[in-house]
């Protein structure tokens, strides 16, 4: 989270404890507690939630809050036990207890059944376009552990062809969406921009042209090559700019000397040795080691993606993008299967 942020999230708990001070700690006539008191506490919630997403992953931080909230929703369902009116008279409890349901279900769904996730670059155009937010199904590739992301039970496998949300392996915290084009133990080549899996030529169809604003710089056009193409069964578009190599070299050569140092990810860890590069970006081969995937853009000359950084291990996959439900600049695109 930047720093920005991160004082947003101290100056909310703060305030939060500011208006908890100043506030009545009595019930009103309604039986309720004020609502300075009541925003106080979720003012807090908000803050403490801000400041530990500094320091660890979204669904850690939810599950301290399921613990957390647990724990005073037992005591008080033990205070209301004991109690001769059957109130829980403080506040605290009272008013903090009831959070637990609700938390509980956000982190069950979001750990084990969807979640959401905004597509936030143009690497997958033309499919996919940034500002698209989408729902992950956590279910298809089995049920993980929190946290650990470890298969506990499996329900189906990773093929070749689906689009994936994982943690960018260089940066964990980050999720990242690519197309799987190459899952363990096969060959995956990209020369002259034909991708080959396994020995086969995966082949694709001129489909016209395709344009589209730059990220940054709306002002700038990008003109590409469309074209239609299948892998596995799926039938989906990509597009190329004329004139890019299969490969950057440059490129590739910042990732291994910069980038994968700056960010204490040693080659061995991106498991590009098992890749072989054309000196002048024509191409490359690689052999995909066991519990990884290699991943693609769909837009292949505009896409960070396993060229430059590695294969994708098991253990960072968060599960398979499956549905746009909002894109505020395109409302057209809502209700979109994504292929």
């Amino acid at each position: 989270m930047s720093i920005n942020l991160t004082l947003g999230a101290i100056v909310v708990l703060l305030a939060g404890l500011v208006l908890n001070f100043r506030s009545s700690k009595e019930r009103q006539e309604n039986g309720e507690w004020s609502s300075g008191l009541q925003w106080s506490y979720l003012l807090c919630m908000v803050g403490v939630f801000g400041i530990l997403s500094d320091f660890m992953s979204f669904t850690a931080v939810l599950l301290v809050f399921v613990v957390f909230t647990g724990i005073v929703w037992a005591i008080h369902k033990g205070r209301l036990k004991k109690s001769e009116t059957g109130e829980d008279n403080a506040h605290f409890t009272d008013y903090m207890g009831g959070f637990f349901p609700i938390i509980l279900v956000i982190f069950v769904l979001r750990s084990f059944i969807a979640e959401p996730f905004q597509i936030p670059s143009s690497s997958m155009r033309p499919g996919l376009v940034k500002g698209d937010f989408i729902l992950v199904n956590k279910f298809s590739y089995g049920i993980r552990l929190p946290i650990l992301n470890k298969v506990i039970i499996p329900v189906g496998n990773i093929a070749r062809g689906d689009v994936v949300v994982f943690n960018y392996p260089l940066q964990p915290e980050m999720n990242y969406i690519k197309r799987i084009v190459g899952i363990p133990g096969d060959v995956v080549e990209y020369r002259d921009k034909v991708l080959t899996v396994n020995g086969e030529i995966i082949s694709e169809k001129p489909n016209g042209n395709y344009q589209y604003a730059d990220d940054t710089d709306p002002s700038m056009i990008h003109t590409l090559e469309r074209f239609q193409t299948a892998l596995n069964g799926k039938n989906f578009d990509v597009v190329k700019e004329a004139g890019q190599p299969s490969v950057s070299i440059a490129v590739l050569n910042k990732y291994t000397s910069e980038v994968m140092p700056e960010s204490n990810y040693s080659l061995e860890k991106s498991g590009l040795e098992n890749c072989e590069y054309a000196e002048d970006g024509n191409g490359f081969i690689c052999k995909v080691p066991e519990g990884r995937y290699f991943a693609m853009g769909d837009n292949r000359d505009n896409s960070a993606d396993s060229r430059y950084w590695g294969f994708v291990d098991d253990k960072l996959i968060v599960g398979k993008a499956f549905f746009v439900w909002m894109n505020f600049g395109e409302l057209s695109r809502i209700g979109t299967s994504i292929q």
